[in-house]
């Protein structure tokens, strides 16, 4: 969040929707619908506190639009939640789901606390509390709105939010479809921790095998090679730089909020993320550089930056000073209007927050798909897809009189587990939704970059489900 008290949120949202509206054709009172939030839940309940002591906490749940249902967003607990921000999460959600072709309307939801100084017990406390006053106002459930995981929360989180849902609505056979980021135990779904992270690497890694866009840009087609800083070693930013590091990438600088290291020759993800859990900080990390202060990652010279903390981070202070050429917003909101205004000039192809982030919800989605069906991923086929292709490998050798080797045999004969459809599923999604804005980018030469293309892609869908709704003539 930005410490300025007169910064938006919001109205910078609606400020990128503006600029994209005008390359659309749809009536104004439609658009006025479409970046309006339909409801918004602002509730103040007492906790009491290991102590013995009474605490009043500020919570929110904002329904953004209910054009397609549930409504689907994450929860937060941190600090610095307040309405606007809320409202501007809830609006990014509506536009990522219509992006990627995921069939939610946008909803966010936040807890004003700063998690770190509650005990577990009182975390539970606190969450079982927020997920009653939601179910009082018919707030959350599989068809109505569905949270997840967002900063500051997890996995444990959601499971309280199950348990308390399922407790006030008894006999509910799609009650574990209410949240999603639930432990697999509780019937989440296998990849949905590394989601987000996998998500920002393969939207990254299809812009990078675009030919002209990597040629407006200067650069080889590919991921390998490239050099990638990436600011936040959270569950987000963890997993991208792993994924990027795996497929050959140089991860030469990375950023947390208590500092900042680099190495031209390439940083270990792994080994720097150990050292973070062994000394408390990623600074002195053996053989890397120090920055004299975390925020000059961002300015490396590199190919590719991911913004993967908080929003804000990239603003007109510093825009000038970014070297990167191409930006994946890993966080949401990282970079300000003005900011991008500057990246445009300097010729920065940025890609936006509001779909490359995606993975989270395109995961979710296929969580609650899983919920309303009662059915683990590849259980039905699994078998059935290796017995056939042991068929056909047999056949194959039998004909050529030829042996396949022993690693190439066990690819061939694997049949699919429910990790592997989902990052397949993940894969599409985030490959679609690139070439979809592109699309729309190239096809008019005066949208000026890449995030406007994308809210004309999200405007259009949106728009769309309320015509054929009949809604609007």
């Amino acid at each position: 969040m930005s410490e300025n008290p007169d910064y938006s949120f919001f109205e910078n949202v609606i400020k990128s929707f503006d600029k994209a509206a005008k390359f659309t054709k749809w009536d104004p009172g439609i658009l006025e619908q479409i970046k309006a939030c339909n409801a918004v839940y602002r509730m103040r309940f007492p906790v009491k506190l290991d102590n013995g002591g009474i605490k009043v906490i500020e919570a929110y749940r904002v329904q953004h639009s209910q054009h397609k249902t549930p409504c689907k967003g994450g929860i937060r607990f941190a600090a610095e939640v307040n309405q606007d921000e809320v409202m501007a999460l809830a609006a990014l959600m509506t536009y990522k789901c219509a992006i990627v072709n995921v069939p939610f309307g946008g909803g966010k939801g936040g807890i004003k606390i700063n998690p770190k100084e509650f005990s577990a017990y009182e975390l539970e406390k606190i969450t079982r509390r927020y997920t009653a006053e939601l179910v009082r106002k018919n707030f959350i459930g599989p068809g109505t709105d569905v949270p997840a995981p967002d900063y500051g929360t997890g996995e444990r989180e959601m499971a309280w939010i199950v348990d308390t849902y399922s407790s006030l609505r008894p006999g509910d056979i799609d009650a574990a479809g209410c949240v999603t980021g639930k432990p697999v135990t509780q019937g989440g779904v296998r990849g949905r921790r590394e989601a987000t992270g996998l998500g920002v690497f393969y939207g990254v890694r299809e812009v990078c095998d675009i030919p002209d866009v990597m040629n407006k840009l200067e650069l080889p087609l590919g991921i390998v090679g490239k050099k990638v800083v990436i600011q936040g070693l959270g569950n987000v930013g963890y997993h991208s730089a792993k994924f990027f590091q795996d497929a050959g990438a140089k991860i030469i600088g990375l950023a947390e909020y208590e500092g900042a290291i680099w190495k031209e020759e390439g940083l270990d993800v792994d080994a720097v993320f150990n050292h973070r859990k062994d000394t408390g900080s990623i600074l002195n990390f053996p053989g890397a550089n120090n920055f004299e202060h975390n925020s000059e990652a961002l300015e490396m010279d590199c190919d590719i930056l991911i913004p993967a903390a908080l929003e804000n981070v990239i603003n007109v202070e510093n825009a000038s000073r970014i070297k990167a050429k191409l930006i994946g917003e890993a966080a949401n909101g990282p970079i300000t209007p003005d900011a991008d205004e500057i990246l445009i000039k300097k010729g920065v192809i940025v890609i936006p927050d509001m779909y490359l982030n995606a993975g989270g919800v395109t995961v979710s989605y296929f969580e609650w798909l899983k919920n309303l069906s009662h059915v683990r991923y590849g259980r039905m086929e699994k078998r059935f897809t290796e017995n056939l292709n042991a068929h056909i490998l047999g056949q194959i050798e039998e004909l050529t009189s030829k042996k396949v080797n022993e690693r190439e045999r066990n690819f061939i004969l694997h049949g699919p587990e429910e990790v592997d459809l989902v990052h397949s599923g993940l894969e599409e999604t985030m490959i679609t939704a690139t070439h979809e804005v592109m699309a729309v980018w190239r096809a008019n030469p005066q949208i000026p970059d890449m995030r406007t293309a994308a809210y004309v892609v999200a405007i259009n869908k949106v728009a769309n489900s309320y015509a054929e709704l009949g809604i609007f003539p």
